[in-house]
């Protein structure tokens, strides 16, 4: 089977700017997911999706390659992921399997992609993405009404006074998300109801979105 992993870097960041090129541990923030995906075996060949000249010359040097320019249009905030997967789908048509990297998620590893897509495989699954226990439960959250009463978002099978008593629950950590390419195409999705979970450590489940976010990660890297 063909995999093409693709690394989304667009030039505009609002909440951390040029973030996907600042140093970070004697590297840019993108070299950490290139080399992730150049060091899995599973994968076939690693390709840039990027509107920004520096970000595409970045990438080239550290081996990934960049055989498209994206347009301006999904360079937007308002472009989605899936805009962008299905715009180098369209460039890069011949491939059984495609795989999301973002670069916002520096300390996934190239196990960690051999392993979600071994996990694919295995169960005949036709996405997988991965996941991190939530760091607070959905089943003691609550909404509002305009009377300030509370309602529980979602309410567990049995009443719980400890954390431990409650079901484990998982959020989606942003590090993985891997497809058969035909499937795809037709649900325009990474998350159908036969998809399958790849669990994560938070520890390795970080997703760049700010200043404070980096320097977590810069802390992690020098321990």
């Amino acid at each position: 089977m063909k995999v093409l992993a693709i690394i989304p870097a667009r030039g505009g960041s609002k909440g951390l700017p040029r973030k996907n090129i600042l140093p970070l541990g004697g590297r840019p923030l993108i070299a950490w997911s290139i080399e992730a995906a150049l060091g899995a075996s599973c994968i076939h060949r690693v390709v840039l999706s990027s509107d920004d000249d520096e970000i595409i010359e970045v990438a080239k040097a550290h081996g990934c390659e960049a055989p498209f320019k994206r347009p301006d249009t999904l360079a937007t905030d308002e472009a989605s992921s899936m805009d962008v997967v299905l715009h180098a789908l369209s460039q890069l048509p011949d491939h059984d399997v495609v795989v999301l990297l973002q670069p916002t998620s520096p300390l996934r590893t190239s196990a960690d992609i051999d392993s979600a897509f071994e996990l694919m495989m295995r169960s005949g699954a036709p996405s997988c993405v991965s996941v991190c226990p939530a760091s607070e439960s959905p089943f003691w959250m609550y909404s509002l009404s305009a009377q300030q009463q509370m309602h529980r978002l979602i309410k567990p099978e049995v009443d719980a006074t400890r954390r431990q008593e409650l079901p484990t629950a998982y959020s989606l950590n942003g590090a993985l998300y891997i497809a058969r390419t035909d499937w795809l195409l037709q649900h325009r999705s990474f998350i159908g109801e036969d998809s399958v979970a790849y669990v994560m450590p938070r520890s390795r489940s970080i997703d760049i979105d700010i200043e404070d976010d980096f320097v977590t990660v810069q802390k992690l890297i020098e321990k």
